[in-house]
């Protein structure tokens, strides 16, 4: 028979050892995150803000995390469509979406019916950048700064038109925001995002916008013309032009926050992990220096504080909507 007390040791070691390998089994898992590419969905077309802001991070994203970042296109319903690719996608940290807040915030105010609830079936991420936008215009406009503009606007009641990246987006609330500070009316043109937008502005399809940074270049070689910044403070990129808050209109600002989301129920660790190395990334001087030639701000939080930020726009954002009548079908 054998020694009753080497018995129980030995079970003991099994049972501990067995103990031990099944606590150990998820932090392996987790530590094998990602073992394949990460898939990141830009809920608007190539060449807007959000598709540049994922190119820039996607790039030194792939680098920390040891697989290759790809960036993958489908806008269309104002976001709506890519966040419900992403919201519908396995929870296991393969498939981020990248997004202004505005899908988040805005969107479930301007929609009667989503496919998804985006405040349930994904969650924040990281952020990325605080976007402003900026009053352009086509430079035949015949204003040169807001107060000329708005009685521009106030001469042609309905005969004027602003373009948007779509309905919803923080440009046409921008738009919709001076109309009901001025007490004008101009037609909005909603597009699919805001590159296609951009090229109907520079062939003079409707007058202004509210650009979220994707046209500045075009302002500086003289192709469009700026009046104002839509932000409670002015761009460093243009220390010389006004906020529409200092040319009279107290209180506008119609900046949002673009980000990473992910599917609910996706591993914390996964979500930590993105978060650290996204603020790592927005931390460098280069980011910093290329996110602002965008006409944005790095704006790092945890993922907690950037949900808590889309919460505190969806009110400001909802009560216009509801003034303006903005609500769709």
């Amino acid at each position: 028979m054998k020694n009753p007390t080497t018995f129980t040791r030995r079970a003991l070691l099994a049972a501990t050892t067995a103990m031990s390998l099944g606590l150990a089994a998820p932090a392996l898992h987790a530590q094998a995150w990602p073992s394949k590419p990460v898939r990141v969905i830009v809920n608007f077309p190539a060449g807007g803000a959000a598709d540049q802001l994922a190119r820039l991070v996607g790039q030194p994203l792939a680098e920390a995390l040891g697989q290759p970042v790809v960036i993958e296109n489908r806008g269309g319903a104002g976001g709506n469509i890519g966040g419900d690719a992403v919201a519908k996608s396995p929870p296991d940290g393969y498939t981020l979406l990248m997004s202004s807040g505005g899908m988040v915030s805005i969107n479930p105010h301007i929609y009667a019916r989503m496919p998804f609830d985006p405040t349930k079936d994904i969650v924040p991420v990281a952020s990325i950048a605080r976007v402003a936008v900026y009053l352009v215009t086509r430079p035949d406009m015949p204003v040169k700064n807001v107060q000329e503009f708005v009685a521009y606007l106030r001469q042609n009641p309905g005969k004027t038109s602003f373009g948007s990246p779509g309905n919803g987006s923080s440009p046409h609330l921008a738009g919709e925001m001076l109309k009901s500070m001025t007490g004008t009316f101009s037609l909005h043109v909603p597009y699919r995002g805001g590159g296609p937008a951009l090229q109907d502005l520079l062939g003079g399809q409707f007058d202004y916008w509210f650009d979220p940074g994707v046209g500045l270049q075009h302002v500086r070689s003289g192709r469009l013309k700026l009046l104002a910044v839509g932000s409670p403070k002015r761009s460093p990129l243009f220390p010389g032009v006004p906020t529409l808050d200092e040319a009279g209109y107290k209180g506008f600002d119609a900046d949002s926050y673009f980000g990473f989301y992910a599917p609910a129920g996706t591993p914390a660790e996964v979500v930590e992990r993105v978060n650290r190395e996204v603020n790592k990334i927005l931390a460098s001087a280069e980011t910093k220096s290329r996110i602002l030639e965008l006409g944005g701000d790095a704006a790092p939080m945890t993922p907690a504080e950037f949900g808590q930020r889309a919460t505190i726009d969806s009110g400001r954002f909802g009560k216009l909507i509801e003034e303006r009548g903005l609500k769709g079908n």
